[in-house]
């Protein structure tokens, strides 16, 4: 399986233009795919500072890019109706598509914070645990919707689904999931992946199907504020099987030196596995 490498850019603290050059910078870069995140505030430094809105960016990275993937990392579900959702995938997909095939990646998840749900409106927050059967619930309407759409999506549209709760989160992945993605050092990542497995044994599913992705970082966590040996954390994670590794940046006060780092790194482990 392909090692790849993608690069989370926060919508926040930046403006559209500076956004736009930072997707460009990225995807010259050589990174294999962009994300950003559906929240509506910051998520760190200041609250009330500039954010934008997820999928309105997807479609201007979409046009603005040629080669690298994208999606969110991830949407929340609770924010939009699914049937709607699976058309606004299906809709990045085509903007996004060259040479006839879309770039989009549908990363998908919960949610969990709380202001967006209080300050827009969405009730009720609820339990994770009813959140996450709302998730379940709505993967099956949006691969029902896509069924439907006139036009298809340009492809088979990959899910990604985040988090590592071991009785539902995992459970609705080796369901649903084409792409698996958490946080945490190897250890971690490699026991939350073995309960997927045997999720994936009582769904009857292929656990190869599945692409194991996580946050890379020198002290792994949703928020990391070093910026060292991203190359170590990454090999760590390799070893446990995970082939989508990504990196979080902060348009434009960024340091791009960790994300060439991990690019020469993924570059090293494609020629090994054909050598």
């Amino acid at each position: 399986m392909d090692t790849r490498i993608a690069v989370q850019i926060k919508p926040q603290h930046a403006s559209i233009a500076e956004l736009r050059r930072a997707v460009a910078t990225v995807e010259e870069a050589g990174a294999d795919i962009v994300f950003n995140w559906d929240h509506f505030f910051p998520l760190s430094g200041d609250p009330g500072g500039l954010h934008f809105e997820c999928w309105s960016l997807l479609s201007a990275w979409a046009e603005a890019t040629e080669r690298i993937e994208l999606g969110p990392l991830v949407t929340g579900t609770g924010y939009r109706n699914p049937q709607l959702l699976a058309d606004m995938a299906r809709t990045v997909d085509h903007i996004s598509a060259r040479d006839g095939e879309g770039r989009l990646i549908l990363g998908i998840g919960a949610g969990w914070f709380e202001r967006d749900y209080d300050e827009y409106g969405y009730a009720p927050f609820g339990t994770p645990g009813s959140r996450l059967d709302r998730l379940e619930g709505d993967l099956d309407l949006i691969r029902s919707r896509w069924a439907q759409l006139n036009p298809a999506p340009t492809r088979r549209i990959p899910v990604l689904i985040g988090g590592g709760g071991e009785r539902k989160t995992l459970r609705i992945a080796a369901r649903h999931a084409d792409i698996w993605h958490s946080f945490g050092e190897a250890d971690t990542i490699a026991h939350k992946s073995a309960v997927l497995d045997d999720w994936c044994a009582k769904v009857g599913r292929d656990p190869s199907e599945i692409v194991r992705s996580a946050g890379v970082s020198p002290r792994p966590g949703r928020f990391p504020e070093d910026l060292e040996d991203y190359v170590g954390h990454a090999e760590r994670l390799h070893a446990v099987g995970v082939r989508l590794l990504t990196v979080g940046y902060e348009a434009p006060t960024w340091d791009l030196g960790p994300l060439r780092d991990l690019i020469a790194w993924r570059d090293e482990k494609r020629r090994a596995a054909v050598s």
